[in-house]
């Protein structure tokens, strides 16, 4: 990959407070108040992207006893860039033993031309908390989608929880819109939540209304799953998923 925006920001959160807080370019965390006592940090957009042949990269890492809540003050752009190519941005979670992540980014709209590879890898230590929610609204008003692929992989106390693979828009494989995946919405997201009595005490499979569904993973976890005509359908899908937990 060739020219494009570099950046990086980093969070660390401990007992005592955000002890990093950093970011470069279109990466600006802000500490911001917290409703549940805990920390809270915004991330803002400084300029419009990631664009083709952007890379960014966010690192949050949750010391333990420690409460943390990320989320954004807007959606995220995805666009075609002047050049072209690909843009990539990659998400590095890090939450230790007695420590609490909730991960709850904006949106992310997948404009006409963009081709983006989002990554998301969290690493749970045993007795970490995990809520993360991630959706995807494909295409802007009236227009087609841009490419999009993601990869989330979570693994807890070392052991995978969850790994899989999404791929949306004309780059993606045949049949990506068709009834056994999208029928025809144009947004798509999960919500995932760990918790270590949902080891113990899994949470029944059901489903949220017509277009979601909440199903127990092998181990401490949750995922509700949903598809909607657009992206204010598709939080309120979710959110119901994160009712039904408890959250």
């Amino acid at each position: 990959m060739t020219g494009g925006v570099r950046a990086r920001a980093r969070i660390t959160a401990t007992r005592e407070g955000l002890t990093v807080l950093s970011g470069e370019g279109p990466l600006a965390p802000r500490r911001t108040r917290a409703a549940d006592g805990g920390l809270r940090v915004t991330l803002v957009g400084a300029m419009s992207g990631p664009l083709g042949g952007d890379r960014f990269a966010v690192e949050v890492d949750v010391r333990a006893g420690a409460r943390l809540t990320v989320d954004a003050a807007a959606a995220t752009l995805a666009l075609p860039g002047p050049a072209g190519g690909a843009a990539r941005y990659d998400v590095r979670l890090t939450v230790a033993a007695g420590a609490v992540l909730r991960w709850l980014p904006g949106p992310l709209v997948s404009a006409a031309g963009s081709v983006l590879a989002l990554r998301t890898e969290a690493e749970l230590a045993q007795g970490a908390r995990l809520v993360l929610r991630e959706e995807a609204v494909l295409g802007r008003h009236g227009e087609p989608p841009g490419t999009l692929t993601g990869r989330l992989s979570v693994r807890y106390a070392g052991v995978p929880l969850l790994d899989q693979e999404t791929a949306h828009g004309p780059g993606a494989a045949p049949g990506w819109d068709g009834g056994a995946v999208l029928g025809g919405h144009r947004a798509v997201g999960q919500l995932l939540y760990v918790a270590p009595e949902f080891a113990t005490h899994p949470v029944a499979a059901r489903a949220l209304g017509d277009t979601a569904v909440l199903v127990p993973l092998a181990g401490p976890g949750a995922l509700a799953t949903a598809v909607a005509d657009d992206g204010l359908r598709l939080r309120r899908a979710l959110d119901a998923g994160l009712a039904a937990l408890g959250g």
